[in-house]
């Protein structure tokens, strides 16, 4: 198993692009589903879900091809099976987004229930909900879903909460449904109105992505499309609180700002200056920073995905930080192996009070999840010493070459086999 390496001390500078956004590809990839033939998709993150997601259509019956400078072609003229096995499943929760299509357009589906994950439960109730109220037969049994349905028709659905997968899968259900589907407090993510823009290209009627409330209006098929993913605003602000927590100077290219202005403004509003420049981001930290207060939101408030980059951002930071988690209720597991090597954290239920400035350590860590391991090669890159972080391969779940691009940026930083 390999493990990454890192040497802490140096100060970032230079350029770094940001790789197509994972969220946004996951989805996407899924929806060749409702159409018959081949699609073509660039920007397409080297990543392990994006691998998983294309195992699995390729599983279905797809002919799934990968080219250089990330293509992905999807020709779903083949597709002659509607389960979606528990051995793919479990590795990847986003996977259930397959559900949708699949129901839509051939009729019914059998998803392996995905059940719990490391940061928390992240039931499907309101994606059964949907099918449900659009027609479809549902039962739970032997650990799958399994819905029928001759034709989806088009209702009125009321998320009970917001959820991004939930709003994904209706949305592409509903584009191929028989009438008018209307999806209300849906999620209103980046990702999600890519999605709908990609939908709309193959030939839906989706109005209002991006908002609390869109239409969709069905119509009989779908065509093939070409589509470039956009850039992952995660990865884009992993790697400008990197920037700031060294106190460098770098230059995030390819990155939309404009999915990015909760993180900025917390990035301002603790000393960094963040700058547009030449299609992206600069970012730059001369002074100590200073303690920020977070709590994470569904967009466009602050992101769950980047609260464990800025808990090692509030260990750099001189003076206390709360920070509240209210989308997951396991997604401090990073806050151990933090204290290990040295961080001032103490946990109060959903809420972290961090006591900064914090001299790091370097030790040997343990990635529990994607965005933990995250905030590991972050703390490493601050530490006195040597920092090993083990299980990468959550890492790699979400983040292309992360390690390179840090390298390229001057970081000592590099990987190395061993370990549990």
């Amino acid at each position: 198993m390999q493990n990454i390496v890192i040497k802490g001390g140096a100060r970032l500078s230079g350029e770094v692009r940001v790789s197509g956004s994972k969220n946004a590809a996951l989805p996407i990839l899924a929806s060749s589903l409702l159409c018959s033939g081949r699609c073509l998709y660039r920007n397409v993150p080297a990543l392990g879900d994006v691998r998983t997601m294309q195992r699995l259509l390729d599983d279905l019956g797809a002919e799934v091809t990968t080219g250089s400078a990330g293509t992905t072609v999807v020709d779903t003229s083949t597709v002659d099976n509607v389960e979606a096995a528990y051995d793919l499943v479990k590795t990847m929760r986003a996977s259930v987004v397959v559900l949708g299509p699949l129901t839509a357009r051939h009729g019914r589906a059998r998803v392996s229930l995905p059940g719990g994950c490391a940061i928390g439960a992240r039931p499907i109730d309101q994606h059964l909900k949907g099918l449900a109220a659009m027609g479809a037969k549902i039962e739970l049994a032997h650990g799958y879903v399994t819905t029928r349905a001759r034709r989806l028709h088009g209702a009125t659905i009321v998320f009970d909460m917001v959820t991004v997968t939930g709003t994904e899968n209706l949305m592409m259900a509903a584009a191929l449904a028989d009438g008018h589907t209307t999806l209300e407090n849906a999620a209103r993510e980046p990702e999600v109105e890519e999605l709908a823009r990609v939908l709309n290209k193959m030939g839906a009627r989706i109005r209002g992505a991006g908002t609390h409330l869109i239409d969709i209006e069905g119509v009989d098929e779908l065509h093939p499309v070409e589509h470039a993913i956009i850039p992952d605003r995660i990865e884009a602000g992993t790697l400008l609180v990197a920037a700031a927590i060294t106190r460098g100077n770098v230059l995030v290219r390819d990155c939309l700002p404009e999915h990015l202005e909760a993180v900025v403004a917390k990035l301002r509003a603790a000393g960094a200056e963040v700058t547009p420049e030449d299609g992206g981001l600069r970012v730059r930290a001369k002074a100590a920073l200073k303690p920020v207060d977070i709590s994470t939101q569904p967009f466009p408030g602050f992101p769950t995905d980047m609260q464990a980059q800025f808990m090692v951002l509030a260990i750099r930071a001189s003076g206390q930080s709360v920070i509240t988690e209210t989308i997951f209720e396991n997604r401090f597991m990073h806050v151990p192996e933090l204290q290990r090597m040295g961080a001032d954290i103490q946990v109060e239920g959903r809420t972290v009070i961090v006591r900064g400035p914090c001299k790091l350590t370097g030790a040997q860590v343990m990635a529990t999840d994607l965005r933990a391991s995250a905030s590991l090669v972050l703390a490493g890159l601050v530490a006195e010493g040597k920092t090993e972080v083990r299980r990468i391969y959550h890492l790699d779940r979400g983040y292309d070459r992360l390690d390179k691009k840090l390298r390229a940026l001057g970081a000592d930083v590099r990987r190395s086999k061993g370990g549990l």
